[in-house]
C-alpha cells in the first residue's frame, strides 16, 4: 500500500497569527442559546437542522433566527460524549447519527425519517454498531451522504483495540446504502463486518467531501497529541488501516509516552497533516472555490478551496491551507480565537441570500448557532 505524503504541523502559539481579514467579519449569534449544539445540515439555503447533544433537533431559519422543536427524534444515550450528534438532510432524507441505547449498553446508530412539517416520521434505524459497550466515550458519528451511499464516522469507544479489530465497527469508516444496505464495492475482507470500509480510526469528528476530487476527508482526535487528517479515495483505499493505535504521533495522557513506537510503517495510510500539540478538532468543510464553478458562494475569497476546521481545545477555528500542486494541507491559520467558545461543527451556506457565510456551532451550555459573514 503506497504511504501518503506526510506534512507534521507543530503548533505553537507563537508561530500563529490570526488572518487579517477578521477585523472585516461580522459574527452574530442566529436564534436563541442553544445546550451543546452538536451537528448541522441545511434543509434549504437559509434553513439550519441542528442537533443538541442532549437530545433534540432544531430547525433555525438564518434569517430571522426563528427556532422550532421537530418531534419524533430518537431515544438517545446522553451520557458522557453520547447523545444526539450529527445530521444530514439528502434526498429527500434526513438521516441521524446518535449514541443509541442497545440492551442497556450503548453503540452508534443511525437512523432516517422523513421530515413532514415540524415532525420525523417513518422514522427507521438502517444502522446499528456491533458489540455495545457501557463506555461514554469516542462515538464518531460524522455523516457524509454522496452518490447515493453514506459515510459515516466510529470512534473507537475508548477502546483502542478496536480499531484493529475489523469485525468490530468501533473504530472504523463505515459506508452503506442510503436504506442500509451493503455497497457491491465495499471491501470483501475476510473477518471484516460488511459495512467496514476503511479501519484503524480512533474517534473521527470531522467528514467532508473534496469538492472536486470526491475524495472523503476526515480528522480525528489523537489523545495528547497526534490529531489527524486523514484522506480516504473511495476507488483506491476500500480495506484501508489508517493505523491507530499500532501507528500513532499521540502520547499516553497519564505518562506523556508515546503510544506507538512507529509514526509511519509500510501497510498503514500515513495522515495528510498531524497537530502537535492536539487542538482536539471538530467539525470540518471545504469552502467553495470560483475554480470549481462555486463563484456564487465566495464570500471571503481568500478562503477559496481551503479547509475550515474547528478547535474544542483551542476555541478557535482554523483555515487548513492546501498546496495548489499537491493538494495536500501546507499550512494553516487562525481566522477565529475564542469568541464564541468551543467549535464543534462547522458548514459554509449554499447559494443563496447567505452565499458563502460561515456556520459554527458553539459547544457550550449556552452554546448557539453562529454565522460569519463579512
Amino acid at each position: 500500500m503506497g504511504m501518503r505524503t506526510f506534512i507534521r504541523a507543530a503548533l505553537f502559539s507563537a508561530a500563529l497569527f490570526i488572518s487579517a481579514s477578521v477585523s472585516a467579519m461580522k459574527i452574530e449569534r442566529i436564534g436563541p442559546a442553544l445546550a451543546h449544539p452538536w451537528g448541522m445540515d441545511f434543509l434549504d439555503h437559509d434553513t439550519v437542522l441542528v442537533t443538541l447533544r442532549g437530545g433534540g433537533l432544531m430547525r433555525i431559519a438564518l434569517d430571522d433566527g426563528k427556532t422550532t422543536e421537530i418531534t419524533g427524534i430518537p431515544e438517545v444515550y446522553s451520557h458522557r460524549q453520547g447523545g444526539l450528534l450529527d445530521v444530514s438532510a439528502a434526498e429527500g432524507q434526513i438521516y441521524l447519527c446518535y449514541s443509541a441505547i442497545l440492551d442497556g449498553r450503548s453503540s452508534t446508530a443511525i437512523d432516517r425519517a422523513v421530515l413532514v412539517d415540524n415532525a420525523l416520521i417513518h422514522r427507521q434505524t438502517i444502522f446499528a454498531g456491533n458489540k455495545p459497550t457501557l463506555s461514554g466515550h469516542h462515538f464518531g458519528c460524522r455523516l457524509q451522504v454522496t452518490g447515493g451511499m453514506i459515510y459515516a464516522s466510529l470512534g473507537d469507544r475508548g477502546m483502542r483495540d478496536n480499531a484493529q479489530d475489523p469485525a468490530s465497527h468501533a473504530g472504523s469508516l463505515i459506508r452503506i446504502n442510503l436504506d442500509g444496505s451493503i455497497p457491491d464495492a465495499n471491501p470483501d475482507k475476510a473477518g471484516w463486518a460488511p459495512e467496514i470500509f476503511t479501519i484503524g480510526h480512533r474517534n473521527p469528528q470531522g467528514l467532508a467531501m473534496h469538492p472536486r476530487t470526491g475524495d472523503i476527508w476526515t480528522h480525528e482526535h489523537g489523545p495528547r497529541g497526534g490529531d489527524e487528517i486523514n484522506i480516504i479515495r473511495p476507488e483506491r483505499d476500500g480495506g484501508a488501516n489508517f493505523g491507530w493505535p499500532t501507528v500513532s504521533h499521540g502520547r499516553e495522557y497519564a505518562t506523556g509516552l508515546r503510544v506507538s513506537k512507529h509514526s509511519s510503517l509500510a501497510g498503514y495510510v500515513d495522515p495528510a497533516w498531524v497537530w502537535i500539540p492536539s487542538i482536539a478538532p471538530s467539525g470540518m468543510a471545504f469552502y467553495p472555490d470560483a475554480a470549481d464553478g462555486n463563484d456564487t458562494g465566495v464570500m471571503f475569497p481568500e478562503f477559496q478551496g481551503y479547509i475550515l476546521v474547528g478547535s474544542l481545545k483551542f476555541r478557535r477555528l482554523y483555515l487548513v491551507e492546501l498546496d495548489g500542486e499537491t493538494g495536500l494541507p501546507a499550512s494553516e491559520r487562525i481566522i477565529l480565537d475564542g469568541q464564541i467558545g468551543r467549535i464543534r461543527d462547522v458548514a459554509v451556506a449554499p447559494p443563496g441570500p447567505h452565499a458563502g457565510a460561515i456556520l459554527l456551532l458553539s459547544d457550550e451550555a449556552q452554546g448557539g448557532l453562529y454565522m460569519i459573514t463579512q
